[in-house]
């Protein structure tokens, strides 16, 4: 009997591994489908994008030709360039650290014992549902010289008409604002859920050693809260860094290209001056800086998630 019984399970563990390899292969194939749309609309049209950043095409005509680096040290010489490089950062650093401390915020607030919650969370959250064009062009009559809301509020007040979005050094703070606005509600839920996974033995440990709020908000909130800080940060530097919509509804890039982002400065080399070669190789720069700080801020916090 039980050489009988040895011999089934030999068999079986035999059987093991063929059944599992099995399982496997099934499993790729189930993600052949998702491999071939990444492949196909995002990874293919990249790299495309990087062969056409070699050549001087206008993007229209069938002809063109390489011309090798020419484009990138046009690129690297240009003062657009670097002034649609700093708005970008602006865009992108500026709009991360508005969102994420206005999130924690509310996150903090929301997280108490407070009336009309869901309401509150609700109407913080309804702007993320908006198109950003849209919500571009609603900002756009509320800032607008000829009749703006805020200029018709200023002049009932008394005062004189401010042209707020055409001035350079106005208009890139109100996209900050205006994408803030919408986008802010996502950091608030990602951070609500982290807060409400804390345990409350931590605090109550915590106030038996004498701390105070603020200390506790130190040593404990802000570790346990590292990987949900680590996703907003990520998240809100890719958003704010490609940041297009809200800037072609409130000002197109201008004055001049005061205001341009490299999405909207890429768009207009392409669709305005028929420059697609030199639009292509901004477009890899632009995926070349996104990369290069979007992953500098996922290893930096992930390692403070580490020491926490």
């Amino acid at each position: 009997m039980s050489e009988l019984v040895t011999k089934k399970v030999f068999s079986l563990s035999k059987k093991a591994p063929k059944l599992k390899s099995k399982k496997e292969s099934s499993l790729w194939w189930m993600y052949f489908p998702s491999l071939v749309v990444v492949f196909l609309f995002i990874l293919y049209p990249f790299l495309n994008g990087i062969q056409l950043s070699f050549t001087n095409w206008n993007g229209f005509s069938q002809d063109y030709d390489f011309v090798g680096f020419e484009q990138y040290s046009r690129l690297f010489t240009d003062p657009t360039t670097w002034l649609v490089l700093k708005n970008t950062l602006l865009y992108g650093i500026g709009s991360t650290i508005l969102q994420n401390v206005l999130g924690l915020a509310y996150a903090l607030l929301l997280n108490q014992s407070i009336r009309m919650k869901a309401i509150t969370r609700t109407i913080i959250y309804l702007p993320v549902i908006i198109s950003p064009l849209i919500m571009g062009y609603i900002w756009y009559f509320f800032f607008a010289f000829q009749g703006g809301a805020l200029n018709d509020l200023l002049l009932f007040l008394g005062f004189e008409k401010v042209n707020a979005l055409g001035n350079p050094g106005l208009n890139s703070w109100i996209i900050v604002f205006v994408n803030t606005y919408q986008y802010v509600g996502i950091a608030m839920i990602i951070y609500l859920a982290g807060l409400q996974s804390i345990s409350k033995d931590y605090y109550e440990a915590s106030q038996l050693d004498g701390a105070s709020a603020i200390q506790q908000f130190k040593n404990v909130t802000l570790p346990l809260l590292m990987p949900s800080i680590t996703i907003n940060i990520v998240l809100n530097i890719i958003g704010g860094l490609k940041l297009f919509d809200v800037i072609i509804a409130l000002t197109g890039g201008g004055p001049g290209n005061a205001s341009q982002s490299m999405s909207t400065f890429m768009y207009d080399l392409y669709f305005k001056r028929q420059d697609a070669g030199y639009a292509a190789t901004q477009g890899v720069f632009m995926a070349f800086v996104i990369l290069v700080l979007s992953l500098s801020a996922l290893v930096y916090f992930k390692r403070k998630e580490i020491e926490a």
